[in-house]
């Protein structure tokens, strides 16, 4: 409840920021409609070539592209505004204050930012994944469903954690401002199925940088395509991949010298 409590004020703090520039926040969501259209018209050029893409039909591509932005509203509205703080905070020691808070750090740091007008994307990814499944024919049972939903946060939380370690190493290395940048620049990788790339692009987007663990997954989970045991493999990776992230953090704390050193 105490966490509910804290993230619930960040939100009212934050939304209360949005309203300040509402004709920047409409502004926004009508660019992400258009940016929307593109990448449908995008997929709509490439099938108008082809049949299949890496195997995958345009239904499935849609659906794809769903899970894509809804990963990539995670980054957009929580992690992209928090990294440019964090770092700042790092080199002029205001830090300080989020230490000294009745809270854990790596929370604080987490949600002290959210770009709010990005939860409007929340609706269009629900609405192109659902439509895309329709359009493949494709059956989704409610286990597939659970299924999907597991491995959706669980591959969100691959990449938190990613993201975590990242600027954690601002700790060590101060003007490491770049930290989160080859993680932004892959992560477009994401909008096509994995088998689409060279083997060599596909160990990266799975095990080094696991864009495709928070967006094909989940996908193949909700077409039925994975097996029990894979589907325990990719939520204990998650589990492992948050664990090593609060251990990096900590370490990184305790490097920590703060504004008086």
């Amino acid at each position: 409840m105490h966490f509910l409590k804290l993230i619930s004020t960040f939100l009212k703090v934050n939304i209360q920021m949005s309203l300040a520039y509402r004709a920047d926040t409409v502004v926004n969501i009508l660019l992400n409609i258009m940016w929307l259209g593109w990448e449908l018209l995008g997929l709509s050029i490439i099938f108008n070539n082809t049949t299949t893409l890496g195997g995958w039909g345009i239904g499935e591509l849609i659906a794809l592209l769903g899970v894509f932005r809804l990963i990539n509203t995670m980054m957009a509205s929580i992690i992209w505004p928090n990294t440019e703080k964090f770092n700042q905070s790092i080199r002029d020691g205001s830090l300080d204050y989020t230490l000294l808070q009745p809270a854990p750090s790596m929370f604080l740091v987490t949600f002290s930012r959210i770009t709010i007008w990005r939860m409007w994307d929340l609706i269009l990814s629900i609405v192109l994944i659902v439509a895309g499944v329709r359009m493949a024919g494709d059956v989704a049972t409610p286990l597939n469903i659970l299924t999907f939903l597991l491995l959706t946060v669980s591959g969100a939380i691959v990449l938190y954690s990613l993201w975590i370690v990242l600027i954690a190493f601002t700790f060590w290395f101060t003007k490491f401002d770049n930290n989160v940048t080859i993680l932004q620049a892959l992560l477009d990788a994401g909008r096509y199925p994995v088998s689409v790339y060279p083997a060599w692009v596909q160990i990266i987007v799975t095990y080094l940088v696991p864009i495709a663990v928070a967006t094909t997954v989940p996908l193949q989970a909700l077409r039925g395509d994975l097996t029990f045991g894979r589907v325990l493999i990719f939520l204990a990776v998650s589990i492992v991949a948050a664990w090593v992230a609060s251990l990096v953090w900590k370490a990184g704390i305790q490097r920590y010298s703060g504004a008086s050193s």
